[in-house]
């Protein structure tokens, strides 16, 4: 399925407004507090250059929604998540009227002490992991064979802390750094079960012709125990390429915003609030790009309908 195969008839919802305490609102998510649970929503906000455009993407949110349930299921033989439930039938009663907003974009999770640390997993040289390796030869303090180009797949997957920034980039950081702020074991645990995750998730994808170029992830503890939290695997923390169009030693076509950013980038836009509208054609192919990473990858062709 192409990007111009899919189309999506959802309303765009840029903001949420329930009657219950509003615990944060993101780039992409509001977060309303429950008692012991969150529930998290995810907008069709988007972002480029940290900045929020006024334009939504139909379907994001559920394709976003719908993609971590499927990682965090898939990872289950790996790590617990803070997943509590996505099915409506199980949210409290107080939301029975709030079904055709919520379901397909929303999910339970438990609270968890966060840890301040993006845990990053990159398998390519893209991004920031690039500018980085032109400029000092290495990556998040990891030296790597000279002579690597744009896009070429690294020789083994690395660990690239960054440190969560509530505004503008986050920065990359040393393992050090991770383990002085953390500790030894815990720093180490962290690096070991990324790469785990990342590995797994990373095979699974190119057996359905993508590759994994390079994602985050967020940790936190429940209970005193490890979970994956947050979002996962989607096109907003990861990386994603199609596998029959990679060509090494350039930028690659990806299944994310950066057709936004490249159009934005053709702008003569400072980056600076307000953020230009988007023209229906690249909101169109937006959508698209979400929604075939959507259908390759977790083997459904479309979205459930939105309720309503």
């Amino acid at each position: 399925m192409s990007q111009d195969d899919v189309t999506c008839q959802d309303p765009v919802l840029l903001e949420t407004k329930l009657p219950l305490p509003l615990l944060a609102r993101g780039k992409v998510r509001d977060i309303y507090d429950l008692g012991e649970n969150l529930l998290f929503i995810a907008t069709d906000r988007i972002s480029a250059f940290d900045c929020i455009l006024g334009s939504g993407i139909p379907c994001k949110g559920r394709i976003l929604t719908q993609m971590s349930l499927f990682w965090f299921e898939f990872l289950k033989p790996a790590v617990r998540s803070h997943l509590v439930a996505a099915s409506f039938d199980r949210y409290p009663r107080k939301l029975a009227r709030r079904r055709a907003l919520l379901e397909g974009r929303s999910m339970l999770v438990r609270k968890a002490q966060m840890i301040q640390v993006e845990c990053v997993a990159r398998g390519y040289l893209a991004g920031s992991g690039w500018k980085e390796y032109k400029a000092q030869g290495r990556v998040c303090g990891i030296p790597l064979p000279p002579g690597l180009r744009e896009s070429d797949r690294l020789p083994e997957p690395i660990f690239t802390p960054a440190t969560k920034a509530q505004t503008g980039h986050d920065v990359n950081v040393p393992f050090r750094y991770v383990a002085n702020l953390l500790g030894v074991d815990l720093a180490g645990q962290l690096r070991d079960l990324t790469l785990d995750i990342y590995r797994r998730a990373a095979a699974y994808a190119l057996e359905r012709g993508i590759i994994l170029a390079d994602t985050k992830f967020e940790f936190g503890f429940v209970d005193d125990d490890l979970v994956l939290a947050d979002e996962v695997l989607t096109p907003d923390s990861s990386r994603y390429w199609p596998a029959d169009s990679y060509r090494p030693g350039q930028p690659q076509a990806s299944f994310d915003k950066q057709y936004v950013r490249d159009y934005l980038e053709s702008l003569a836009w400072n980056k600076k609030p307000p953020a230009p509208v988007l023209p229906e054609e690249v909101i169109r192919k937006t959508t698209g790009k979400y929604l075939e990473a959507f259908s390759r990858l977790a083997g459904q062709q479309s979205l459930a309908p939105a309720p309503g």
